[in-house]
């Protein structure tokens, strides 16, 4: 359970890095509701549990000039589990967050502000590197062609179809209530 929330924790910490040319976002776009429609992974949790995991919903702010606030919620078998995460700007190249408290970093790998972004978060834990790329939707439907640009960007990180799953729309969790 605990590590079902922080894989899905880690999927929904990954929004602020448009682009891979380093693009920076415009807060004002990227802010707002969120459900995250997809997740790629290679850890053994992920394989494990993919099945079992439903999409979450994910609120994006901005309190201070350099931070980036996360407010997520998560459904499991005990209800809705819900939190909040607050990442610290790292770098003026493009938009890289890192939180103290979760030890991750994220950035956005792709985003038309509108309708999807491609979020990668990086976690250490154990003295192992783990990734995990999200797919986030300003609806539960997602757009084929971001469906598709999810895909694609997966595949160059040599994520495998295995490795690749789409979340089942979900409405036990709202982020409005966190």
């Amino acid at each position: 359970m605990r590590t079902l929330a922080l894989s899905l924790g880690l999927a929904l910490l990954c929004l602020l890095h448009a682009g891979a040319a380093a693009t920076v976002p415009d807060r004002s776009e990227i802010a707002g509701k969120w459900y995250v429609v997809a997740l790629a992974s290679n850890t053994e949790f992920f394989l494990r549990e993919k099945g079992n995991m439903k999409m979450a919903m994910v609120r994006i702010s901005f309190p201070g000039e350099d931070e980036l606030e996360v407010s997520y919620a998560v459904p499991n078998p005990k209800g809705c589990r819900k939190w909040e995460t607050t990442f610290k700007k790292t770098s003026d190249d493009g938009e890289v967050y890192y939180s103290e408290e979760a030890k991750k970093t994220v950035e956005v790998l792709d985003t038309d502000y509108k309708s999807y972004a491609v979020i990668l978060a990086t976690r250490v834990k154990n003295g192992r590197t783990l990734h995990m790329m999200r797919l986030y939707s300003r609806s539960r439907e997602v757009s084929p062609a971001a469906a598709a640009i999810f895909r694609k960007l997966a595949r160059e990180r040599n994520y495998t179809d295995e490795m690749i799953t789409m979340l089942p729309s979900q409405d036990e969790c709202s982020v409005d209530e966190v």
